[in-house]
């Protein structure tokens, strides 16, 4: 699996432990290393089972190794924006917006989310970019601005149709949350911050909690009967059927925004305005079109194509590459998706799949895979 891809051989020794990592051993977990850190791909009922029950119930998943940074400082907003296409300005108090970090190339350093609060900026960026995006933020955010990295805080992601019930069950009031707002909560008790959003596609939440109320709140929230462990292997297969990108992968330093079909996260204003990073490039995309997009694709047959795999046109000419691909458990069968030269990004295009030196068919499809089932107001 693409989420899976950073590498294995790694000393145990050497890679970190998130605050829950001794309950994944307890509860049977195969650990892997990804981006530095010891990480659960699966539990004993397999990624399959994790897969469906997260679509059927609620999948509890730890998310701890992303990096939460707070902005605070009265120009944080403005600075913030120096170096991402996003609207932050007119973010509405205790509302999240999904943007990125770009290069003066145009191409994604990161992405993020983020929250604004009473007095600061909430921001959760990528475990395998953390290092850079804070030093990333240090060395451009000027003025009275300051840069707080929160290593003390442990993430968890409560996902699927379940979880509004369960998380209203132990924090009443949570379940009218709206999909991309953020509240404060008590969760039996533990203070957290809690954000309806997530990375499945499903309905959800993502927790921020202290590390060391982090594992009570963990196995509270197992207690429930909807409730079950899931791995990094079905959060991977969840996102690829819900058309979500994983950074150094499907987007990445040589990808711009609107390749990637992530326009719509540029507002009117910033479109208007500018003033980011590779803004010339991004915008001039945007008005005359990108050389390539990324696409979705769903193989014919049963062979999965993996990440690098090259996409060919009838004559047999190539077109790019997969990013992601393997077996979608709610389609029962396999997708992928890639970048095509934009004359073969339409939906229904025919295109060659290089399968293990064999050409397998496959057409171009929309995205997501999955309908999203986010609670939207």
């Amino acid at each position: 699996m693409s989420l899976l891809a950073e590498g294995t051989l790694v000393d145990p020794g050497l890679l970190h432990r998130t605050p829950l990592h001794a309950l994944h051993v307890e509860l049977g977990a195969r650990m892997v290393p990804f981006a530095g850190y010891d990480m659960p791909v699966q539990y004993p009922t397999g990624i399959l089972a994790e897969h469906r029950h997260t679509r059927a119930a609620a999948g509890l998943f730890d998310v701890s190794h992303m990096g939460q940074v707070f902005l605070r400082g009265a120009g944080a907003v403005v600075e913030l924006e120096r170096l991402v296409p996003g609207d932050v300005r007119d973010l509405a108090p205790g509302a999240i917006r999904y943007t990125m970090f770009t290069a003066e190339d145009g191409g994604i350093l990161d992405d993020l989310m983020v929250t604004r609060g009473p007095d600061h900026l909430f921001l959760v960026v990528n475990a395998g970019r953390k290092v850079e995006d804070v030093a990333h933020l240090r060395a451009r955010i000027a003025g009275a601005v300051t840069v707080e990295e929160r290593p003390d805080l442990a993430l968890l992601a409560l996902q699927g149709p379940a979880a509004a019930r369960v998380l209203d069950r132990l924090a009443p009031g949570a379940g009218r949350m709206t999909f991309m707002t953020q509240a404060g909560l008590s969760i039996a008790g533990i203070a957290c911050t809690v954000s309806r959003s997530g990375y499945t596609g499903e309905d959800g939440f993502e927790i921020s909690v202290p590390g060391d109320a982090a594992l009570g709140l963990a196995r509270r929230l197992l207690a429930e009967t909807e409730v079950r462990p899931i791995g990094l292997g079905a959060r991977d297969s969840l996102r690829l059927e819900a058309g979500l990108c994983l950074h150094g992968h499907d987007i990445d330093g040589t990808t711009t925004p609107i390749e990637a079909g992530l326009a719509w996260t540029i507002a009117k204003r910033r479109r208007q305005e500018g003033g980011f990073p590779g803004a010339d490039i991004v915008l001039r995309q945007l008005r005359e079109g990108p050389s390539r997009r990324r696409v979705g694709l769903v193989p014919e047959g049963q062979a999965p194509a993996r990440e690098g795999t090259e996409i060919l046109d009838a004559a047999g000419l190539l077109l790019g590459k997969i990013t992601s691909g393997g077996f979608g458990p709610t389609l029962g069968g396999p997708l992928a998706m890639g970048y095509v030269a934009a004359r073969a990004a339409a939906f229904g295009t025919k295109v060659q799949l290089m399968v293990r030196g064999t050409a397998k068919a496959a057409a171009v499809a929309p995205m997501p895979f999955v309908p999203h089932r986010y609670a939207k107001p």
